[in-house]
């Protein structure tokens, strides 16, 4: 029976001592071992309109969640100014279908995005809304990046001074490449800002939800560690633990993510199509 007994024992300690049995409540995390593979910010890239990209990404997420994980969601598809309206949609709504419908967000396929918004709801987990909407992308093209901010904002994240040139440099080619390499250069400057404005939003309000844990669903551009929110995070000198995963069709620079998950290229049409019109 002594010998049972410490059995039981032994094993109790190896569990706690493998962080199988403690919760972290705030952080909406397991500590431990599970911890180490939970960030305090996890940052999952896509490519829009790669439907297994999706699939695959939510099976991920799926697996931390179903794990005891309880992140708070942060949403590109959503623009942060609709933050409210999102709130009590997801607390009137028994499904993600009638979440979709009341925010009648337009632009998106939302056939890909049901599974991680029903996931949400069925754990109560927060979602955030953290885009910019295209009325204010068009100011910050029209007025400059501090336009979109407050004061306490713009001195964060040093916008009342110049971006640095490779920094902006970099930020231009991927626009350019993005269009196909026929974006009028006057429009470039403009573009960029706004591209920058996002991520500052990002990160901001991913900051905003400590000491819960959060997880960003966004483009791939806008979770690289060398461009998007990671590089703005690091501005402020934030010590969050970040993790970047882009889900990529093709092949990816070692800086550019924490991690790389290959993707089936999803067959589409020319997508340069549109801008030789």
């Amino acid at each position: 029976m002594k010998r049972i007994t410490l059995a039981v024992l032994a094993a109790s300690v190896l569990l706690a001592g493998c962080g199988m049995i403690k919760k972290d409540t705030a952080g909406g995390r397991l500590t431990g071992m599970q911890e180490a593979a939970n960030p305090q910010v996890l940052l999952l890239g896509e490519v829009h309109d790669n439907a297994q990209g999706h699939k695959q990404r939510f099976a991920d997420l799926k697996r931390r969640v179903d794990a005891g994980w309880r992140p708070a969601i942060a949403m590109e598809q959503f623009d942060h100014e609709d933050q409210e309206l999102l709130d009590r949609a997801l607390k009137g709504c028994l499904d993600a279908g009638c979440v979709i419908r009341v925010m009648e967000k337009k632009g998106w396929d939302w056939q890909q995005y049901y599974p991680v918004l029903q996931l949400a709801i069925d754990h109560a987990l927060p979602v955030v809304a953290v885009n910019l909407s295209r009325a204010n992308a068009s100011k910050v093209v029209r007025d400059g990046i501090a336009s979109s901010f407050d004061p306490k904002t713009v001195a964060e994240y040093r916008l009342a001074e110049p971006i640095s040139a490779d920094w902006r440099k970099a930020q231009e080619r991927e626009i350019r490449m993005g269009h196909c390499d026929m974006l009028p250069e006057m429009m470039l400057p403009g573009m960029v800002n706004a591209q920058f404005a996002r991520d500052i939003w990002m990160a901001k309000l991913i900051r905003d939800q400590q000491p819960r844990d959060v997880v960003l669903i966004a483009g791939n551009g806008h979770v690289r560690k060398d461009l998007g929110v990671p590089r703005w995070l690091n501005t402020i000198g934030s010590k969050l633990t970040v993790r970047s995963v882009g889900y990529v069709e093709d092949g990816a620079a070692k800086d550019q993510f924490d991690e790389v998950r290959k993707i089936p290229a999803q067959k589409r049409a020319d997508p340069c199509a549109k801008f030789k019109k």
